[in-house]
Order: C-alpha cells, then structure tokens, then sequence
C-alpha cells in the first residue's frame, strides 16, 4: 500500500459555472429528482438527448424482473442520431474526425462526409443481404473505415462485434463462431510503430479451423496494401463494393431495446463473455456521460486515446462525441512513435481541449520523459487543454500529480472515470 496521497484540486469557480452540471447544488437536485421518480428522471433525459423516430410511451418496464427494459416501445436510429441529426442541425461541414495516422498524415472528415461514407457502407453490407438482427464481426485497425463499418451496422440494425486488431486468429474464429456472424470486415493489416501489421492473413487462419461457415462475405479495407489472399465469391475490398452504392441510406429504426453491438471480454481469466448492450439505454448513457463527466463544448477538441476494439472506443470514439456534435481525434498510433512526445505534439496541433488515456500510458510517459526533455509534455504548447481524463485502472498518486502538474500545467481537472465492459459506459466518475 502506498503512502502517497493526492490533493485534491478544485475545478474553477469560472469552469464549475459553465459545466453542463453546474456546481453541487445542481448535482444534488438532479439526485433529488432521481431519488424522488427515477422512471421519469431517464425518460426526460431520453427525451431531450435523443432524436425518436417512434417516442416511447413507458420509461420503465419491470414486469419481468429483473429482466428490466427501458423505453421498450420508442424506436430510434444510433447512427441517425450520430450523424443524420448533425447534419440537419446545420452542422454537416463541422470536422467530425481528426484522424492521424501512424505516419504523421492528417485527414479530416467533416459530418456530412461521414454520412456518405457510413450510408455507402450500409448500402454495401444491405445489398450482401446483411439485415436487422444479423451479426457482423469487425476486425479492423483504428481508421476511419472502422468507425464506418460500426455506424454503417448500427444503420442497419444489425449487431456489431468487434475484435480488437491485436487478437489471435483463435480468439477471432471464437467470437465469429460464438456470435454467429454472417459477415467479416476487415483489412489486408494495420500500422503500427512504423510497421505494417498483417489482418487478413490472421483471418484467413481463423477460417482454416473450422466454425466460421455462418459467415457469407469478408469485406477488406486496403490499408497496407500488403498481397493478401482474396477467396472468389467470399471476399471482396472495401472501395470495390462502395464504388457505386448511393450515398442516401434510409436508417432501420430499432426497438430500443434492440440490441446494438456485442463485445467480448478479453478471455484472461476464462472463456471469453459476449457482453450485449441495446440500442436506447447505451446511448442515452453515452450521450449523457459526454455531458456531464466531459462537458463537452460545441468548440472542443476531444481526444480518447482508446482502440475501438475495447469497450471505451466503443462509447467514446464511435458513438458519444459524434452523437452530441463533437469534433474528435482519432489516433492510429502508438504514443512512442515516432517518439515519446507523440500524444503531446498531437495535442498542441490539434488544440485538443479534452483528452481521455489510460494511467498504464501516463506511466511510461513518464519514464520516457525523465531523461528527454525533448519529449516532455512542457516543451509542448497544451494550452488548449481544459479537462483530463483516466481510464482503465486504478491512477496511482505519483502518476495523477505528474499527470495534473506536467499536462495539464496545474489548471485542467482530473476525472477518474471507473466502469467496465458491462456497464458500456461511466459509473463513477471522480473529478480531481
């Protein structure tokens, strides 16, 4: 146990005014109304944060506990309400995604771009025969086509299952034969470090034993341009099946409780869990944890650093920043290459204002900063920065004080955010 111990910092009588929850008399009286009607407390919230295509008339159904269901018959669209909704709210020519790759190149993809590109994947997949119900694996490096190929299944209710690109063929044909997946997306490799990676090579490992027969067609984004074997009738590359379909996608409107995405568990400790989150409930929690853990800002710059593979890409990469309007970063990287001050410079060029990592970065960070002023965070310009974030573990107090003085230059608040797979979303978050 460690004798260290952190002081806690105050966020500014200025930041606490203009938050979404606005200081503790606001929190209690929101913990008032929740305790006081909790029923009608969500489904206020699901009104005002979600667009309905069918509003829902009971908040709360427990007529067969515990097997609650929440806003059971509203009906909605996740990516409509992600991207179609922006759109429409004057927001198409906003910048959505920043995205960075390994090597230093800088695209940027504004909301009516990201709608036209989702809408020609769904038309890809729909033409395919993938429907509502369907279950399609990702295996995909973090690119912008992977968010796609999330909000592209998302825009046809079938339900996603990703696989982190760093998994072994074994844990990939367990989760397409586990899942019952009738498709595959994903890429000839990734890049990582300065290397290019193989993906498909390991799917194509994955068919070779056996189980993956649910599924129809593999569709391969060209990220490497690595040779890859392409089985005829099966697989096809991503910008072949794209090249014609029409950028107008009419959204499958969904049950709320249908469900959006399977995710499993790593497997470590025991078989792997399918971990099912719906339609309705897991947005509202991603919306509304944007809101009021992040404070997001119609001018914020958000970076979480997170793969889309793990459960915090999934609410905030894929889904929460593009369903409250934001702009975010999104990194193909890693924070050492092609050194140390990786996160750091990308902070100062982007002007990201609220940034989201795990402790395990912050530490080695650290130690790579030690003897390297080069790569410290102050010989950075992180001005822009308002907010931090810690996720993934427990932060140690020698990393939070690091964190707080060398990051966030003494000024910006620390929210230690604890959840996990399940909860698809914060449950405790701690402001320091």
């Amino acid at each position: 146990m460690s004798n260290e111990s952190v002081q806690l910092i105050y966020p500014s009588d200025e930041m606490v005014k203009n938050a979404a929850v606005s200081g503790m008399d606001a929190y209690r009286a929101l913990c008032a109304e929740a305790e006081a009607d909790y029923p009608e407390f969500w489904a206020k919230r699901a009104r005002e944060m979600i667009t309905w295509k069918q509003p829902f008339t009971q908040s709360l159904d427990e007529s067969n506990a515990p097997f609650f269901k929440w806003f059971a018959d509203g009906k909605l669209n996740v990516s409509y309400n992600c991207l179609d909704r922006q759109v429409e709210a004057g927001l198409g020519e906003k910048v959505a995604i920043i995205f960075e790759a390994d090597n230093g190149e800088v695209t940027k993809v504004t909301y009516k771009e990201m709608l036209s590109k989702v809408a020609k994947f769904a038309n890809a997949l729909r033409g395919m025969g993938v429907k509502k119900g369907d279950r399609v694996v990702i295996y995909m490096p973090m690119t912008v086509e992977g968010i796609c190929a999330m909000q592209a299944c998302a825009r046809l209710g079938a339900i996603h299952s990703i696989v982190f690109g760093g998994f072994s063929a074994q844990s990939l044909r367990d989760r397409i034969n586990d899942a019952g997946a009738v498709a595959l997306i994903t890429s000839d490799g990734q890049f990582r470090g300065g290397k290019a990676i193989p993906l498909k090579p390991i799917a194509d490992e994955a068919f070779a034993m056996g189980g993956c027969e649910s599924v129809k067609n593999v569709i391969v984004f060209k990220r490497t341009g690595a040779e890859v074997n392409m089985v005829a009738g099966r697989d096809s590359w991503l910008h072949d099946v794209v090249a014609d379909q029409s950028d107008v996608c009419e959204p499958e409107w969904v049950e709320a409780e249908h469900p959006l995405f399977l995710l499993y568990t790593s497997g470590s400790t025991g078989k792997p869990k399918g971990v099912q989150h719906s339609t309705g409930g897991y947005l509202l929690h991603a919306i509304m944890t944007m809101k009021w853990t992040f404070d997001i800002k119609p001018n914020d710059v958000f970076w979480c650093t997170a793969d889309i593979g793990w459960v915090t890409g999934h609410t905030y990469i894929t889904y929460g920043p593009l369903a409250c309007g934001a702009t975010e970063v999104v990194f193909e990287g890693v924070p050492t290459y092609p050194d140390a001050g990786r996160f750091w410079k990308m902070i100062q060029d982007h002007k990201v204002s609220i940034f989201y990592t795990a402790p395990t970065a912050i530490r080695s960070l650290i130690k790579s900063s030690e003897n390297n002023a080069a790569v410290h965070p102050k010989s950075y310009d992180l001005s822009s920065l308002r907010i931090l974030g810690s996720v993934g573990e427990p932060i140690n107090p020698a990393a939070w004080t690091w964190y707080y003085e060398n990051v966030g230059g003494g000024r910006c608040p620390i929210v230690d955010t604890f959840w996990q797979t399940e909860t698809g979303g914060h449950m405790i978050p701690v402001v320091t």
